[in-house]
């Protein structure tokens, strides 16, 4: 690690931190995992993101020319909270200004390398930058608000006979503080970088988060997880495309499946995954006898199979109450209409 005096940051007193070589296990912000800051989506979005629970409050704003920063964007800051968990751990002096090559940053993150991968890699640094953020998470008066962007400024670098010489950024104190805090930061699995959806992503940050101090797993309200990703589909789009996952079962590390009553309340729960098998789209009945009446339509709930119901488990886990209370199921009127806005099996709407 080398350290200088940055013309960027002169009213700072900011020092160079240059990135460390070697294969840095990936680390993650929880705050980031937990809320909505980041467009799923890779089109171009303008539409704000405007998320309030409890005391937590965030507002997302982008600009015309280059659109809200990405779920794929968020990379980079991966990339940075892992750099500085490191050297903080290793008893290196860290900063907010951090330099690396773009061939750095961009193999950590599983990208090419090729020019078509540094022209987005320089387009993804412009949405971080551009893109601002208002939220109340870690403000010691309530009401108040944080507004900063995701990168303070950054700029491409040159030697001294003008050749490049990397990229040098500024983190928003908000972002820096955050990973400096281990209560704050968690490890993320690698296979992160093969998920290619955005709900995918996020889903994994999102059950991430919940699935590292919950052993019995974590379960979720449809209407409040839409709410949650600040997505911009319908719900019924949503709801499909959360079915769609399942049936996958793309999430290193996590099994999901969905958990059902029989008054109709439904919800997306996960556990840890024990071994290899990948559970189907079933639906998990609470509470439901092992034998089904006879002539029962076709389209009733029916138990599921093993890779599903995990273990001889009859009834639905208890409510997870011990952190972010405000991410746990909602009122019965919610489930009601969860239930009654779900699309039906494998049909699109």
């Amino acid at each position: 690690m080398t350290r200088r005096q940055h013309p960027l940051a002169a009213c700072g007193q900011l020092e160079l931190f240059r990135a460390l070589p070697g294969n840095i296990a990936p680390r993650d912000a929880q705050d980031l995992m937990a809320y909505p800051f980041f467009s799923l989506s890779k089109s171009h979005r303008i539409a704000p993101i405007d998320f309030s629970a409890g005391k937590v409050s965030i507002r997302v704003e982008a600009v015309p020319d280059h659109g809200m920063a990405t779920i794929w964007d968020a990379d980079i800051l991966i990339w940075a909270a892992s750099q500085i968990v490191e050297a903080r751990d290793a008893g290196l002096r860290t900063s907010r200004l951090m330099g690396a090559t773009p061939y750095e940053i961009l193999t950590y993150i599983g990208r090419g390398v090729g020019a078509r991968d540094y022209r987005r890699l320089k387009a993804a640094l412009d949405r971080l930058q551009s893109t601002t953020v208002a939220t109340s998470i870690r403000q010691p008066v309530e009401g108040r608000r944080h507004r900063f962007s995701w990168i303070n400024e950054w700029q491409e670098c040159t030697d001294r006979s003008g050749k490049p010489a990397g990229i040098e950024l500024i983190l928003p104190d908000w972002f820096y503080r955050s990973i400096l805090d281990d209560a704050l930061v968690l490890t993320i699995d690698r296979a992160y970088f093969d998920l290619t959806g955005g709900l995918d992503r996020w889903l994994y940050r999102l059950v991430r988060k919940h699935g590292g101090r919950q052993r019995s797993g974590w379960r979720f309200d449809f209407r409040h997880l839409h709410q949650k990703s600040g997505s911009l589909s319908p719900f019924k789009r949503f709801a499909f495309e959360l079915r769609g996952i399942i049936r996958r079962q793309p999430l290193p590390g996590y099994t999901l499946f969905i958990e059902g009553e029989a008054n109709g309340r439904l919800l997306l729960a996960f556990e840890p995954r024990l071994t290899s098998e990948k559970a189907v789209d079933g639906l998990v009945l609470s509470g439901t006898g092992t034998i089904v009446p006879s002539g029962t339509a076709g389209a009733c709930y029916q138990e599921p199979k093993q890779a599903v119901s995990r273990g001889s488990k009859t009834r639905n886990r208890a409510l997870n109450l011990e952190s972010n209370i405000e991410s746990n199921v909602k009122s019965r009127a919610n489930w009601l209409q969860v239930s009654s806005d779900l699309p039906g099996e494998g049909v699109e709407p």
